[in-house]
């Protein structure tokens, strides 16, 4: 405050032009994270998935059938998120051409997960494919079959999937093992209700993205088999 002719003044004090510059940069950092994310999210869904029919649908829950498809298979043991990173750079390794000689195979979504605890399920299931593992599949290009796709190596097989139905549940966010068990049982209860039973058979995981995608724009799913 100061005294200009008798009569007093005041000034108001200038912002610090450094917190000035560290909030725009705060903004502007946060904005090329999220469009980062959003890129990549475009990028991701581009990416070509195994076509289905949807038979009924419900907010988040559907019923769908899925063609015949080819899968590149690896069983891991241990943790399931450990077992799925190991799973998916085995199978990556396999279809960029890392692991073997020839072509490199297009990148397809999304990442398909089973197996782990035969003992979750009542009746219990023991798949001797498995044998208490998790078996992590990428799913083959349209069109490929085992029979023209370039020979795997040791710890991965090629297997071709015949047409199924499947219950699905959708959801973004982390997909951890409580998240998982409780949209598998949200899962059951939808398919009970619309006259629908699962199979005694392990849930199967979708993973439709990598870990570079902000939770809340991934996509996760539990799959549910049926007769």
């Amino acid at each position: 405050m100061t005294k200009t002719g008798g009569k007093t003044s005041s000034k108001k004090r200038p912002t610090p032009r450094l917190a000035i510059n560290w909030k725009a940069g705060a903004a502007l950092a946060g904005g090329a994270l999220v469009g980062l994310g959003i890129a990549y999210v475009l990028q991701e869904k581009a990416t070509p998935q195994p076509e289905y029919r949807v038979l009924a649908s419900e907010k988040n829950f559907e019923i769908r059938a899925y063609k015949a498809m080819t899968v590149a298979e690896t069983v891991v043991h241990g943790e399931r998120k450990q077992a799925l990173r190991e799973g998916f750079r085995r199978l990556a390794d396999y279809i960029f051409a890392k692991s073997r000689d020839g072509e490199k195979l297009p990148m397809t979504a999304p990442v398909l997960v089973d197996g782990g605890n035969p003992m979750a399920s009542d009746p219990p299931v023991f798949d001797d494919a498995v044998e208490g593992g998790w078996r992590v599949r990428f799913v083959m290009p349209e069109g490929r079959s085992s029979g023209d796709l370039p020979p795997p190596p040791d710890g991965i097989s090629i297997v071709e999937l015949a047409e199924r139905r499947v219950g699905a549940v959708q959801f973004s966010g982390v997909a951890d093992d409580d998240r998982l068990a409780e949209h598998e049982d949200a899962l059951r209860g939808w398919l009970e209700r619309h006259g629908e039973k699962a199979l005694q058979v392990e849930p199967e995981y979708a993973f439709y993205n990598s870990p570079m995608i902000p939770p809340p724009l991934r996509r996760n799913e539990v799959l549910l088999a049926l007769g």
